[in-house]
């Protein structure tokens, strides 16, 4: 067999690739010429397709069909176009396809036609003064669009420019920058500007350039320091919240951080706390003002001690400031100020004798002579209210006298006490004044004796008992020198005694009673009744002549008084045991209650044997129109005016109270009967089966009780039937 061995490829048709520089000028180029040997010459048609052909962009290529030529028609880009990938033809003139298509390669090559380009034109960095070498800082970083593979695009970095000492550095291959040297201040360069290379082909082809700015950030590493080592001031007295002045200090530190804020503190020469600094937050400096109102008269001037700092604490590093300490002196004006009554309102007792001094006003100042002194400024006072006119003011020395006597009681007085406004005024340009309160005591003295009330009284009494009647005093003194009184009978009558007792009812009036039936020498026309004695330390008494006239009745009981109240008492109990029996209570024209008779004492007569009146219950309004209500004897109160109406409570809690009230006001009203008496509440009718439930009217014993039918009530009420049954 013939063995056909493989088949070989012509070399004419396989197209190796065909390199062509970037930015080639001579155009039309020649690339390359392909063939085919299927047909002799001129008998080829040969056609290119692909990008730069028939694609986009189009037309950089082209081919001669019959040689087969291929040209380059355009200049080239790597950066757009690295390389062409085309498509190569042959056919015979008859359209028939010659050659299977083959690959045609063009590869663009590079140029250095670009430079590095940085990412910023300006790159910003930080740092804190102080730092150590070797601090990184921050990284510079450039592009170059040649082709990476090439020298076209390597890039190295420098720096240009960065001011006198080189304090930083650069990697060359990564453009990182780093501190260089020690001895970074801000005070002295806060900010670095350096200007910073990019160069290809390994820093010997294309360059570009850019900035590096580096901060230097602050720290506390200044103290602050007062500009001077003394400052004066002035500031006029009694003002407060007022500025006296600044004091001025200098930081190197960043202005407005807290490296710089001063703080300033008072040291020395303030015991009393008169004056306050602060921090002007704008300027640094101290504001020193005042605090408490200086006087002039007492200091006029300090001498103080103060200290600055900052806020926040120096760093090692910083060493300390010689002038951290200053001296102000502060000179305390004397201005115009108004009058002061050292004691407003001055209160004086009786002045004696008619003159007393009114102390003014502090010494006041007038302007500052030449040497430094300033004399007293005059004054003058007048007298703004005097309501009496009793009062009398010297214009000059203050000095108070009374014009004539005020007396007692008056008008003017408040409270025992007489009121006048002083005006004191000064002699500067404008005046100044004030007002002060003049509070004279009018003492009490007890220059008048007590007067009885009333004048005249009539007394009436009946067959075995005797009357009273009830005696008033009135005193113009105030007390203690007035109410209460002491009354009793005249000690230079000594008779009275035996037809008159005196029972104290309170400090204001007592009933005088008679004892027994009136004797023909008894003296009561025309009689010297109980004087009235003021309980003070130094009493004044007044006797006094008060007619007293006595109704005699036609009967005169000769009794003695033990047999006429046991006669009575038989009489009573006969006649009420009988009324009982024939039930003669309801028909009965006699009241019992018109025989009971009060008896407190015996030996030297009997107070208060005022027997009940009848008539006061059959004719309640005659009696109530002409007789004054009865007057309680236990009270304390010494008046009869009968009280305002209370106020009802605002809210159920308030019962309590009220109630409580109205008892106490109960308790001390002397215009209601006392505790044990009778109440006369309204007359119906005479008789009444029914027994008096008074234990003062009701007269029956233990004795004449019959508790038997307590047994019948039950177990609760078996032990008071075991004790009255």
């Amino acid at each position: 067999h013939h063995h056909e061995g493989p088949r070989r490829v012509k070399r004419a048709w396989v197209i190796p690739p065909i390199s062509v520089s970037e930015n080639h000028k001579r155009i039309p180029h020649l690339l390359v010429q392909i063939k085919s040997d299927k047909q002799q010459p001129g008998g080829v048609i040969y056609s290119i397709k692909g990008p730069g052909v028939d694609e986009e962009p189009l037309g950089i290529f082209s081919i001669d069909k019959f040689s087969g030529k291929v040209f380059l028609n355009a200049m080239l880009d790597r950066e757009e176009n690295d390389r062409f990938r085309l498509k190569a033809f042959a056919l015979d003139l008859g359209g028939v396809t010659l050659e299977d298509p083959t690959d045609l390669e063009i590869i663009v090559v590079d140029q250095n036609d670009n430079r590095p380009l940085f990412r910023h034109d300006v790159f910003t960095g930080h740092v804190v003064e102080g730092a150590e070498p070797g601090t990184c800082v921050l990284t510079v970083d450039a592009t170059d669009a040649d082709d990476p593979d090439t020298d076209n695009a390597a890039v190295r970095y420098s720096i240009l420019e960065q001011g006198s000492a080189a304090m930083f550095s650069i990697n060359i291959t990564t453009g990182e920058i780093c501190t260089a040297q020690p001895g970074l201040d801000r005070e002295t360069v806060g900010v670095y500007n350096l200007t910073v290379q990019a160069a290809d082909m390994s820093g010997d082809g294309l360059t570009t350039t850019a900035t590096a700015v580096i901060y230097l950030e602050d720290i506390n590493d200044n103290p602050p320091e007062f500009t001077k080592e003394e400052f004066s001031m002035e500031v006029e007295e009694e003002a407060v919240g007022v500025d006296v002045g600044k004091v001025f200090v200098h930081d190197k530190d960043l202005a407005g951080s807290p490296n710089w804020l001063a703080k300033f503190t008072i040291l020395e020469g303030d015991p009393e706390g008169a004056f306050m600094i602060r921090t002007d937050p704008y300027t640094n400096d101290g504001v020193l003002s005042v605090a408490k109102p200086l006087d002039h008269e007492v200091r006029d001037r300090f001498e103080l001690t103060l200290s600055v700092q900052n806020e926040r604490p120096l760093e090692p590093v910083a060493a300390a400031s010689p002038r951290a300490l200053a001296t102000v002196r502060v000179q305390v004006r004397d201005v115009n100020e108004a009058p002061v009554f050292r004691e407003n309102p001055r209160r004086r007792p009786p002045p004696a004798p008619s003159a007393f001094g009114f102390p003014g006003s502090q010494p006041k100042r007038g302007a500052p002579r030449v040497d430094g002194m300033t004399p007293p400024c005059p004054h003058s006072y007048a007298l703004l209210y005097d309501p009496a006119d009793w009062l009398q003011l010297d214009p000059r020395s203050g000095t108070v006298r009374t014009k004539r006597e005020l007396l007692h009681p008056s008008a003017f007085l408040q409270g025992g006490r007489y009121i006048a406004l002083v005006l004191a005024r000064d002699d500067a340009e404008p005046p100044l004044s004030a007002t002060g309160t003049l509070s004279i005591e009018i003492l009490e003295v007890n220059d008048h004796a007590p007067v009885l009330q009333p004048t005249a009284a009539v007394v009436c009494g009946r067959p075995g008992r005797g009357g009273n009647v009830l005696l008033g005093a009135t005193d113009s003194d105030r007390p203690p020198h007035g109410a209460p009184f002491h009354f009793q009978l005249s000690p230079q009558h000594p008779q009275l005694a035996r037809n008159w007792s005196i029972t104290r009812f309170n400090g204001e009036a007592t009933p005088a009673s008679t004892c027994s039936s009136p004797h023909p020498d008894a003296g009561y026309p025309n009689h010297q009744p109980p004087p009235a004695t003021p309980s003070d330390p130094l009493p004044r008494s007044q006797p006094s002549q008060h007619p007293v006239s006595h109704s005699a009745p036609s009967l005169m009981l000769t009794l003695p008084l033990p047999a006429v109240l046991v006669v009575l008492r038989a009489a009573w109990a006969r006649g009420r045991q009988r009324a009982l029996r024939k039930g003669l209570l309801q028909s009965s024209r006699d009241d019992m209650r018109d025989n009971i008779l009060n008896y407190d004492e015996q030996g030297g007569g009997e107070e208060d044997q005022d027997a009940y009146d009848i008539n006061q219950l059959r004719h309640p309004e005659l009696f109530l129109s002409r007789v004054k209500p009865p007057v309680r004897r236990d009270t304390p109160l010494s008046s009869a005016t009968p009280l305002p109406p209370r106020k009802l409570p605002n809210s159920p809690s308030d019962i309590k109270d009220f109630i409580n009230e109205g008892l106490e006001v109960a308790d001390g009203d002397p215009s209601v009967p006392p505790y044990d008496t009778a109440l006369i509440y309204d007359y119906e009718g005479s008789g009444s089966v029914a027994s008096a439930l008074s234990s003062i009217i009701s007269s029956l014993t233990d004795e004449d009780q019959d508790y038997d039918y307590l047994s019948e009530w039950g177990p609760r009420f078996r032990r008071l039937a075991d004790l009255y049954g």
